[in-house]
């Protein structure tokens, strides 16, 4: 048997872990074999429903609606997914495979076979938000320099080095060092999915089970299993797999730093009189709004684009409610409408900054990201300088 396959026998059942590499073609046949000669009760599949059911409609990306996407604070998330597939897309095209292909001739040899499938990994938007929420703001930027590294990296990757992937000396390394450098991210990638995927694979009927997942992932899920099996860990997945409510301090803290900035500049007119307090407004509008303009240039975006972003920031920076990002990308969204083209070049597009430019739905996303973090260091910026302009008043004043 290949070493790549765990053969569980837990409380009458007996449960088969296949761990796969995502662009293999060696994984494919495996699956396919396994599935095939074992003919199980049920496949249990490492996606969720709505991953499956795009593979299964790839034409499903024809009905994005980016101003949609935005109004749902989607846009960092609809990001990610599409630097992960791009990236996942380009390693597959060394070895002629698509991402995921060990995923769907899995689907596909089951329904041959009349076999129940069941999606036990976890939306792929619970773990996003979830890795982003739990990340300091640190952790954050290591987070989407890493994402953005392996968008435009330029390393290729043969066959030989995808199969070596499911070897477990060598995933054990990338998890020491992933664990290392990102741990909050582990934790969420890694760990918790183990438990969310063991628990669903548990709950899958049957007797005999096949289970189709990542490579990285069979140490994980057989462990937990093997625990769930003895009663060591319940099946309850209800807390990882739902997005942590934001915090009482987190919500009042958004309220924090517009709360100072305005208790500044009220400061300043009172103690400064009208010259010092519309001073230290226009500092606030005139950094706030030049920031966030500059990261909308940055992004190519719309002349319009760029006045919203100098007008709206200052206001929206105020105001927890709405950012300024919102406004900016869904006024490039308006003015410079995506067509059919740009959907369907979404992911190839997603792998060169080139083609960051080129497609309109990919602007608009820059344009939403690089305006909030311009307002966002603006922010800063400006309340430094408020906070130093109004020391001079007080210095003055005693």
């Amino acid at each position: 048997m290949s070493n790549t396959q765990k053969v569980l026998t837990l409380n009458g059942r007996t449960i088969t872990l296949i761990g796969t590499a995502h662009i293999s073609q060696d994984s494919i046949n495996e699956v396919t074999e396994a599935i095939k000669t074992q003919k199980p009760d049920c496949v249990a599949i490492e996606l969720d429903q709505k991953r499956c059911d795009s593979i299964k409609n790839p034409d499903s990306w024809r009905q994005l609606d980016i101003i949609k996407v935005l109004k749902r604070g989607e846009g960092f998330l609809l990001l990610a997914n599409l630097v992960l597939a791009s990236f996942q897309k380009r390693m597959g095209q060394n070895v002629g495979v698509r991402p995921g292909d060990e995923m769907v001739a899995a689907m596909q040899t089951a329904e041959e076979l009349n076999i129940p499938t069941t999606m036990v990994d976890r939306p792929i938007q619970v773990t996003l938000r979830r890795a982003w929420a739990k990340n300091s703001l640190f952790g954050k930027c290591k987070l989407l320099s890493a994402m953005f590294a392996s968008a435009f990296t330029s390393e290729q990757i043969s066959a030989e080095q995808i199969e070596e992937l499911k070897d477990n000396s060598e995933m054990d390394s990338m998890m020491k060092e992933l664990s290392d450098y990102m741990p909050t991210v582990k934790e969420v990638l890694i760990d918790e999915r183990d438990k969310y995927l063991a628990s669903h694979i548990w709950e899958s009927k049957g007797s005999n089970i096949i289970a189709v997942l990542g490579a990285g992932h069979l140490p994980g899920v057989q462990a937990y299993l093997e625990k769930i099996a003895t009663n060591q860990e319940s099946t309850d997945t209800t807390e990882i797999g739902s997005i942590p409510p934001k915090k009482i301090s987190s919500k009042i803290a958004s309220w924090i730093i517009p709360s100072i900035i305005v208790i500044l500049i009220g400061l300043g007119f009172y103690f400064g009189g009208k010259n010092k307090g519309t001073e230290l407004v226009l500092s606030w509008v005139i950094w706030n709004g030049s920031l966030s303009a500059i990261g909308s240039i940055i992004a190519a975006a719309h002349p319009l684009t760029i006045l919203i972003a100098f007008i709206g920031a200052p206001i929206t920076s105020l105001c927890p409610f709405v950012g300024v990002g919102l406004l900016t990308g869904i006024t490039q969204a308006l003015i410079c409408k995506p067509k059919v083209k740009d959907i369907e070049d979404l992911t190839k597009d997603a792998s060169s900054l080139k083609g960051f430019y080129k497609n309109r739905i990919l602007r608009v996303l820059m344009v939403f990201i690089l305006s909030s973090l311009g307002s966002s260091i603006g922010t800063f910026v400006s309340g430094a300088e408020i906070i130093s302009k109004l020391s001079s008043v007080f210095t003055k004043t005693i």
